[in-house]
């Protein structure tokens, strides 16, 4: 296959990516400043009519009239190729949909406005100016208020979307947020109080006769023929733009259906075995839409928010490198080499792919930097299990309520003494409390807080019971197992249920720990090894040899009957 159809081809290439963002910035710069000076109409129609010259000045030098009318051209028609490429608008966010629909309505009320007023004075001389444009708008044509109003609103609208699109999953630019907010609420009302202030002066001037024709007649209008066909440029370029519309979603109809006929190329295989065909140069993402298959993407698949990540098996080798851009993005989630983003893979060969992360995904909280082990690796930790001694007689005796309110309290105790000691509280199952320690820090900082951490859930139960006495016929009573060694770490589950947790011996052992505290009457059983790894001097319970089912070897413990009794601080 030729290297040109292994890149991402129409809406996903990095150019046009980057023409897209850099024409949306010099036409939102061109809406901010044309609102802002709309502001001036506060004060009077004369301060307008000098802030307004300025923009003039600006606007109308040949770099920046380039600029503008360049990247009203980019925009547009890169806005329409992306709607002919998009395999599904049914994947598209709400805010996707609000940006597209208000960028195809742009132009309807702007065409108008633009024509009347740059074209005017390019082509017929006409000295077009604030006090023009108002007094037109409200004098001579007032259903022009409704239209201007909502180019307004549109054009800032779908400019603040754009954005928030592009820049949402930047750190600062979240911190930063309810300050955005502000300025996108801000600057549009104060552009309307402006029109509408100016506007209703400009009437009351209008009333005077000798005013109004001295005014008329300095704008120099065209007149007769040169009027009538003025008008006719302005209704054939609104036609013109309503067919380039309509082309672009008739081609669309037509290039979906000519490649459902077509014969793909390369097979996807899914992680439940369902198969896709790929057509030659279509992304990974490209194709679960076109086949009706849920797949993340935040951003829309612009190769920003890595939710549509995927790891990949057979065909791994194949893949073209990751660009830049996809780079960049998986190095700032820390994703391994069999990871990368469905919305920037182009297979070249029969691929097998497992999507990361929930279809249904509307969040970015996943898009940070991620610690490599959540893929899966084999880690030197610590693991703690606990469990209320009798809990099942003790839940038959109560109400329900009772029963989930003293859980409740139970496990609100536990979980502080585990998070505060430094642990993480893997899951709960029933009365029971898994819990990890040493996965970010290492097994010897882990054993020293795992050691800890026991030692406080005991002085929680103790405060506990005393607040519960007068609800319990006796004082609740735990087991706690404590083992360290090699364990398989990863983030595990489906969809929602998905979170970091381990397997392996370590963890099986550490739960034989807990269960074995009933039958040697203690409150903690603790692993030689965890002491070892704790490298502190420890002298407490009493070192024994026991066989947990399972295991074939013995395991060097100390039983504990008290974990209170357990030291402060190691060192």
């Amino acid at each position: 296959m030729p290297d040109d159809l292994a890149k991402p081809r129409g809406w996903n290439s990095p150019l046009w990516r980057r023409l897209h963002t850099l024409s949306g910035l010099v036409l939102f710069f061109y809406v901010a400043s044309h609102l802002l000076n709309h502001t001036v109409g506060i004060v009077s129609v004369d301060a307008l009519q000098v802030s307004g010259r300025w923009f003039s000045i600006f606007w109308h030098q040949e770099i920046t009239t380039a600029a503008l009318y360049g990247a009203l051209t980019v925009h547009l028609l890169l806005a329409l190729l992306a709607v002919y490429r998009r395999e599904s608008l049914r994947e598209m966010s709400w805010g996707e949909i609000v940006q597209l629909a208000l960028g195809l309505a742009i132009p309807v009320f702007m065409i108008s406005h633009v024509m009347g007023t740059r074209m005017l004075e390019e082509v017929f001389g006409t000295k077009s100016s604030y006090l023009y444009v108002q007094l037109t708008i409200w004098k001579f044509a007032p259903h022009y208020i409704v239209t201007q109003t909502l180019l307004l609103l549109a054009s800032w609208v779908h400019g603040c979307i754009g954005l928030h699109l592009w820049l949402r999953f930047k750190p600062g630019y979240r911190r930063l947020l309810p300050l955005w907010l502000i300025l996108a609420v801000m600057v549009p009302t104060l552009s309307m109080a402006g029109f509408v202030s100016s506007g209703i002066e400009v009437l009351r001037l209008a009333e005077d006769p000798a005013w109004l024709g001295g005014a008329v007649k300095s704008f120099e209008l065209p007149s007769g023929a040169a009027q009538r066909e003025f008008l006719r440029w302005v209704q054939n370029t609104e036609f013109s733009y309503y067919a380039l519309v309509a082309v672009a979603f008739a081609a669309r109809s037509i290039r979906l259906h000519r490649l459902k006929k077509s014969t793909p190329d390369i097979t996807l295989t899914y992680h439940n075995g369902q198969k896709v065909g790929l057509r030659a140069g279509a992304t990974i993402l490209e194709t679960s839409r076109l086949a009706g298959i849920p797949h993340a993407a935040v951003c829309g698949g612009r190769g920003r928010c890595s939710t549509c990540r995927v790891r990949i098996g057979a065909g791994l080798e194949a893949l073209p490198e990751p660009s830049e851009l996809e780079a960049k993005v998986l190095k700032r989630v820390g994703a391994p080499d069999n990871v990368r983003l469905a919305c920037q893979t182009v297979p070249t060969v029969d691929t097998e792919i497992t999507p990361l992360l929930p279809p249904n995904q509307t969040s970015v909280e996943d898009t940070g930097a991620r610690p490599d082990y959540l893929a899966g690796q084999e880690r030197d930790i610590v693991v703690l299990f606990a469990d209320i001694r009798g809990f099942t007689q003790l839940s038959e005796q109560r109400l329900p309520y009772d029963t989930v309110f003293i859980l409740n309290r139970y496990f609100s105790e536990m979980g502080h003494a585990i998070e505060s000691a430094g642990g993480r509280i893997d899951k709960f199952i029933g009365d029971g409390i898994m819990a990890l320690f040493g996965i970010d820090r290492g097994i010897e900082a882990g054993a020293r807080n795992a050691i800890i951490a026991a030692r406080l859930m005991g002085e929680n139960l103790k405060r506990l019971n005393e607040s519960l006495a007068a609800d319990l016929n006796e004082p609740l009573r735990i087991g706690i197992g404590i083992h360290g060694g090699p364990a398989i770490v990863g983030e595990l589950g489906y969809r929602e249920t998905r979170g970091l947790t381990a397997v392996g011996d370590t963890v099986n052992t550490a739960s034989r720990l807990e269960a074995l505290t009933k039958e040697h009457g203690v409150q903690l059983i603790l692993s030689e090894s965890v002491i070892s790894a704790a490298d502190a001097s420890f002298e407490n319970g009493e070192r024994a040899e026991i066989t947990a089912r399972g295991r074939e070897q013995s395991i060097s413990v100390r039983l504990v009957e008290d974990a209170t009794t357990l030291p402060s601080a190691l060192s």
